[in-house]
């Protein structure tokens, strides 16, 4: 389903509702058995949370029978930009020892929840802070390949010092996953590096930026127009002339654009694109189908991509 995202003034709307969630879960979080971890233990299985389901797909793969996971966002229809978290999302968070967010403000609901539950001994991986990306900045880092490997070195080593006992296991579910679960992953974004390096595309928004860059492609789409397309804000008449004239001269060989946030100004441009021959790729937010793992997911869209740099270049 094609999603528009919401405006920022229905985002301010929903802080009201957050702030009931948060007073909820703060009342029904009263035992120390809600907010409690057991980091340091001795085997067993970690209550594990993410905040969405494409960290939660590889917190799971690498956790494998000794996690038990809960992605917060799973839908494909949800905009975790504007998420507003329920009393069942504080629960789960409160009783989680090991939680991920993305940071970066893509999921500013999240710290709101972990501070109104807080629990001295649980672990939270925020993937901005790891990665060295503050606020302000591109937060869509499950797109960009170097940021994904870093999160896995980051969650395995998390497992193993909430679970020693079971240091050995994560490290073989790492490795597995790194070599076997990742390889047609990996092996697609060098393919694609060595084939189509240097070649210009358009986008039609942030969250395809890491992933071009890990691709080496040239990203030539205006960086104001991606940001206002992911923040929800009104690009301006210049960006747009700016693309709409990329795409008339063809200085754009193909574009790429979030079908889970296809824009008037966004389906636009695809139909400008397709009326001027250019290959058009789509990506998505998050997991879709929501059932989809991390990798197959990814594969699926860099297969997408690399047929549309085929088609544009004549490279195989």
């Amino acid at each position: 389903m094609i999603v528009a995202r919401p405006t920022h003034q229905r985002r301010r709307a929903g802080l009201a509702l957050i702030t009931a969630a948060l007073a909820l879960t703060a009342a029904c979080s009263t035992t120390p058995a809600a907010t409690s971890s057991s980091a340091g233990s001795s085997g067993g299985t970690i209550e594990v949370v993410a905040a969405e389901n494409f960290w939660g797909s590889i917190a799971g793969q690498l956790g494998g029978s000794h996690v038990h996971l809960t992605s917060i966002i799973s839908n494909p229809d949800t905009d975790p930009h504007a998420y507003e978290p329920t009393p069942a999302d504080a629960r789960t968070i409160a009783a989680a020892q090991f939680v991920i967010v993305n940071g970066i403000g893509y999921d500013s609901w999240a710290p709101k929840l972990l501070a109104a539950n807080p629990a001295a001994q649980r672990t939270v991986l925020t993937v901005g802070d790891l990665v060295g990306v503050k606020e302000g900045g591109n937060p869509h880092r499950w797109y960009s390949p170097t940021n994904v490997h870093q999160v896995i070195e980051q969650i395995t080593a998390d497992y193993q010092k909430i679970d020693p006992a079971d240091a050995a296991y994560f490290a073989q579910q790492k490795q597995h996953f790194e070599t076997q679960s990742l390889g047609q992953y990996s092996q697609l974004i060098a393919t694609i590096k060595a084939t189509y390096g240097g070649t210009p595309i358009g986008a039609s928004e942030s969250i395809v930026t890491p992933l071009a860059q890990g691709l080496g492609l040239d990203m030539l789409t205006p960086e104001t127009f991606l940001d206002a397309i992911s923040e929800g804000t009104e690009p301006t008449a210049a960006d747009k002339a700016t693309i709409d004239n990329q795409i008339r001269t063809k200085q754009i060989k193909v574009y790429v654009y979030n079908s889970q946030n296809a824009t008037p100004d966004v389906q636009a441009q695809v139909n400008e694109a397709t009326a001027a021959g250019i290959p058009v790729a789509t990506v998505t937010e998050t997991l879709d189908p929501a059932t989809a793992t991390f990798q197959d997911w990814q594969v699926k869209q860099l297969q997408g991509i690399q047929a549309a740099l085929a088609q544009a270049t004549g490279k195989a």
